[in-house]
């Protein structure tokens, strides 16, 4: 997969990160390597929300190189998240793809794996308290806007303008992105109980979480669009899911786990490429747009997700 310098890439190379973390095999490292210097000369493009993403990456890098450039770059995208990318309301991250204002005042899920994760690792990695705290608001008002308090599941997307979730749709992928990074938020961030919002998250990923797991089909995949029972199991949402749950080691949730997991392994192909993978989504208009979403193709998400859910496994020892 020739993936460039975009979310895509991120989420993949995320995965591969987590799995050089988890096995210490370092040809994963030297594959990222040789791959960051080789765009880095190609170069990178204009930043946003999306290729932020790649920021995982370069923490890994910069974390076992001290590779000074790898820093540089961190240190550019986290300026451009604090000081240049668009917010509305309470400074919440408005999701953006491209330099452009692609959606205005509008709160994707996504955009807490993309950017707010990012920011939380990098405030933890250098000791910036105000990193980690502004981080943390992003998880608050990204909650505020999107969980769903009656089910405890998350829209896909809020839009401030209209004072509304647009579709209202409870989408799988945008549901894993949340637990996933809240999951990892409430155990990267040093002595986190002192910073009133993770109590927040923690009770946000509680009742997602118990409110998810009811949801899982047969086959042990979650739908593209949870709460519809016709909807398409989908990989990616059910990897990252999958991996959040294990992040919480809750007891309760080892079922749901192994299901998944079986699940997750038996979409793998000989060459690695994982299955049924829905592609790129923005906020669409129904149920049926979203259900209608390909999912024939390899996607940098899916593999990065499935990395994530057995980097977990190995590192927690399911």
């Amino acid at each position: 997969m020739d993936l460039t310098w975009d979310w895509p890439g991120g989420v993949a190379f995320y995965g591969v990160s987590s799995i050089f973390e988890a096995t210490g095999e370092q040809a994963y490292l030297e594959r990222m390597v040789a791959w960051c210097d080789e765009y880095i000369e190609a170069g990178l493009p204009i930043w946003n929300v999306n290729t932020c993403a790649m920021g995982h990456m370069l923490l890994t890098l910069y974390e076992h190189t001290q590779d000074q450039k790898y820093l540089d770059l961190i240190l550019s995208k986290i300026d451009y998240i604090q000081n240049k990318a668009p917010r509305f309301g309470e400074r919440v991250l408005q999701h953006t793809v491209s330099a452009k204002n692609d959606f205005p005042e509008q709160c994707w899920a996504d955009t807490l794996f993309m950017a707010a994760y990012f920011m939380l690792r990098t405030g933890v990695m250098l000791g910036e308290k105000p990193l980690i705290e502004d981080a943390l608001h992003q998880f608050y008002w990204h909650i505020h806007y999107l969980q769903d308090e009656d089910s405890g599941l998350w829209y896909h997307g809020y839009n401030n303008i209209r004072q509304d979730h647009m579709s209202g749709i409870y989408w799988a992928r945008a549901n894993a992105w949340a637990a996933y990074t809240m999951s990892r938020a409430a155990r990267v961030v040093p002595e986190g109980y002192l910073y009133p919002p993770m109590m927040h998250i923690w009770s946000s990923l509680r009742d997602q979480l118990a409110a998810i797991k009811k949801l899982q089909k047969d086959n042990g995949l979650w739908g593209t669009v949870l709460n519809v029972p016709e909807a398409y199991g989908e990989v990616s949402a059910t990897a990252g899911i999958a991996a959040a749950m294990l992040m919480q080691g809750n007891p309760l949730h080892a079922k749901y786990v192994q299901k998944a997991l079986d699940g997750v392994l038996s979409n793998i192909a000989a060459n690695g490429r994982v299955l049924n993978v829905s592609g790129g989504t923005a906020v669409m208009n129904d149920v049926e747009d979203y259900l209608a979403v390909d999912r024939k193709w390899a996607q940098g998400w899916g593999q990065g997700l499935t990395l994530v859910l057995l980097a977990a496994a190995i590192q927690i020892g399911e």
